[in-house]
């Protein structure tokens, strides 16, 4: 293969002037971080809301949390984004249609992007959410409302504080899920780290270096998410929880 690599590229001037192709990367990076940060926010919220509504006995409101995750699992994630970027500000009053349209960029692209991510990635946070309160013993629930708790404070005081910390394994993997997820921002213009990647490939020609680079960031990334996980994970394990009782004596 006739390929001319130069890795001092990355030390290069960009053409839009503001730095190095390092430089361009980096702030690519820094949209992937905070498009993902704000969009896990929304995913961990609306996902445990939703989770928890499906673990309660209001039938409807179990039906009605059942359609919210099938709506958000099902549809391919760029089909929501589209959605989200280009249909949505038609469906709105004309006026507020036209304000979302005119927002200036990134910005216009940056908010779409945290909505589409926080939504698509809430319903899988739900069903964990959800699986998790139900792999708990049913007499950790008995013995809290004998104490005289009320439905919320057993899920605020017992439940999801232990759910959660089962749970904690799932919940990492989609926190990296939604950094990976985010470069498909780069569709609707969003210049994160693989949106700067391709810019930076296109002006230089050098296409391996440039998703090398990006390849080697989004590792250092994932790296980092794992590294911290498990350090919490070792600080919040439960002692001596060992899941739900599987019958038998001792």
């Amino acid at each position: 293969m006739n390929y001319n690599w130069n890795w001092k590229i990355f030390w290069e001037l960009s053409p839009d002037g503001q730095g190095t192709y390092m430089d361009t990367l980096l702030s690519g990076l820094q949209w992937t971080l905070a498009t993902a940060l704000a969009a896990w926010v929304i995913a961990f919220v609306l996902g445990s809301i939703v989770g928890v509504v499906r673990t309660t006995q209001l039938k409807w409101a179990v039906r009605l949390a059942g359609a919210y995750v099938e709506l958000f699992r099902n549809i391919p994630l760029l089909v929501q984004l589209f959605l989200w970027y280009f249909v949505l500000p038609e469906l709105l009053p004309e006026a507020l249609g036209n304000a979302i349209k005119q927002i200036a960029p990134p910005w216009g692209a940056y908010w779409p992007a945290v909505l589409c991510l926080g939504f698509f990635t809430s319903a899988r946070v739900a069903e964990q959410v959800r699986a998790g309160i139900e792999s708990l013993p049913r007499g950790q629930r008995m013995a809290a409302t004998a104490l005289g708790l009320r439905g919320t404070q057993v899920y605020r005081y017992v439940l999801l504080p232990i759910a959660y910390r089962v749970i904690l394994p799932p919940l990492t993997s989609e926190f990296m899920n939604i950094i990976k997820n985010s470069s498909v921002a780069m569709t609707i213009g969003l210049l994160e780290l693989t949106g700067r990647a391709r810019s930076m490939q296109e002006f230089s020609f050098q296409v391996f270096e440039a998703f090398a680079a990006a390849t080697v960031l989004y590792l250092i990334v994932s790296l980092v998410v794992v590294t911290f996980m498990r350090w919490v994970e070792r600080r919040v394990a439960v002692p001596g929880f060992i899941g739900p009782a599987r019958g038998g004596s001792h």
